[in-house]
């Protein structure tokens, strides 16, 4: 698609979580804008899927930066309580982005359906990237990673929802995992791997 490495992107997101992690995937040699730099309101969401998503707002940050943009979708699927909260997930934190809100919401879906602990309650998180050029071409990838939900929030670490959130083959939260470890292992690496060409 194109050959020529990429050094400076912008990062298509105002939250700081989803920057910091982006800032650790990529080689440090490329230079990074973000909305907050240039006082850049997100897009309204209205895609039906994550990469849909991803792809309204790579555009529009594209578009109003002319640089090439790289933007993330994500959030958590729970398969028992119909997927969600799925793309809805950072939704479900509220206008101020608070996850405390958002985990109890899952804890309180849970309760209203009588879901109880005694079994794996399986669910995933999905990452969607797009890479979108000034030209109006652009390129997709999805990482998904597996796991369970923790009886309890565990963890301060990373953000969102990863205190409830344990990866398949481990008996901790991302919250509690270290951030190199975290960033090694997750939805948002898997993503990354297919868009390593570009840099």
């Amino acid at each position: 698609m194109y050959k020529k490495k990429i050094n400076k992107l912008f990062i298509g997101t105002n939250n700081h979580g989803k920057v910091r992690e982006i800032r650790r995937l990529l080689p440090s040699k490329i230079t990074l804008d973000t909305p907050k730099g240039l006082k850049i309101r997100s897009p309204k969401e209205n895609g039906r899927s994550f990469l849909e998503n991803s792809l309204i707002k790579a555009r529009y940050f594209a578009k109003k930066s002319n640089e090439i943009c790289l933007a993330d979708d994500s959030g958590l699927e729970i398969d028992i309580i119909g997927k969600r909260p799925g793309i809805y997930s950072a939704r479900w934190a509220g206008n101020k982005s608070d996850f405390k809100i958002a985990i109890e919401k899952v804890y309180k879906e849970l309760k209203k359906k009588n879901i109880k602990f005694n079994k794996k309650i399986k669910c995933r998180f999905v990452c969607a990237l797009t890479m979108y050029w000034p030209d109006k071409k652009y390129y997709q990838s999805q990482g998904i990673v597996e796991g369970q939900l923790s009886r309890k929030p565990k963890g301060k670490n990373g953000f969102g929802y990863d205190p409830i959130f344990i990866p398949n083959g481990y008996k901790i939260t991302f919250g509690q995992m270290s951030f190199s470890k975290k960033t090694k292992i997750d939805h948002r690496y898997k993503a990354f791997k297919k868009i390593k060409k570009f840099f």
